[in-house]
């Protein structure tokens, strides 16, 4: 079973140990700045609700979301929705946290190319991602060379989208910060811990764009393998 091919393993498993490297940084990182309570004494729903209202968002709301770590922008219904860890707590991860998700939808509002794309992208990357591994099971276990390509064709709309996706955790990043600096939220010892915060999370996208990469690479030399013999 090529799930078990040598050459899958040597092409992803350094990718892998570099995802689980990431995955574990951002939860102790995380896990250390959610002790440090900021000087504000400001929430994380405060922070997004005080960003928003400086920026004229007002048609943005604020809610509360289950799950750890689960935060996010949602474009569709303008809504900033925060893990319950980053809702209610005014640690510096927390305020961090929320300006990072709040910095979404201050590029939404300013249509900042990358997000704008990036949403444009959802369906078919959701494609993508749900049908090419079927597409490409069947093509090497039948061996027919023009499904494999198909079905690789249909995973590259994986792997741009994941690579779309760095600018836009970046640049959201980016804002965060000058947002909490400029509006005097935290001090310079604290974006600094803000800095560590968000650096961490954002290696949690580069692993998954280097991971999307590295497998379509696998599949790449997999097409060409069968090609030759």
């Amino acid at each position: 079973m090529f799930m078990i091919d040598p050459l899958y393993i040597m092409i992803i498993a350094p990718v892998f140990l570099f995802s689980l490297w990431a995955t574990i940084r951002v939860k102790t990182t995380f896990n250390k700045y959610s002790k440090v309570g900021s000087n504000s004494g400001l929430t994380g729903s405060e922070v997004a609700r005080l960003i928003l209202r400086q920026n004229g968002l007002g048609n943005v709301d604020v809610v509360e979301t289950e799950g750890f770590l689960s935060d996010h922008y949602d474009p569709r219904h303008h809504i900033v929705r925060l893990s319950p860890e980053v809702y209610h707590s005014n640690s510096i991860a927390a305020i961090g946290v929320a300006a990072h998700e709040t910095g979404h939808a201050l590029q939404h509002a300013k249509e900042y190319a990358p997000l704008m794309l990036r949403n444009t992208m959802v369906p078919i990357a959701s494609i993508g991602s749900n049908l090419s591994w079927i597409i490409i099971f069947a093509g090497l276990l039948l061996q027919m060379a023009n499904l494999l390509v198909f079905g690789i064709i249909l995973f590259t709309s994986v792997v741009a989208f994941q690579v779309i996706t760095l600018p836009v955790e970046f640049n959201a990043s980016r804002r965060a910060k000058e947002v909490l600096a400029s509006y005097g939220i935290l001090n310079s010892r604290e974006i600094e811990g803000v800095n560590k915060v968000l650096s961490a999370a954002a290696m949690t996208y580069v692993a998954a764009a280097a991971s999307a990469l590295a497998t379509l690479l696998y599949y790449i030399l997999r097409l060409f393998m069968m090609r030759d013999e």
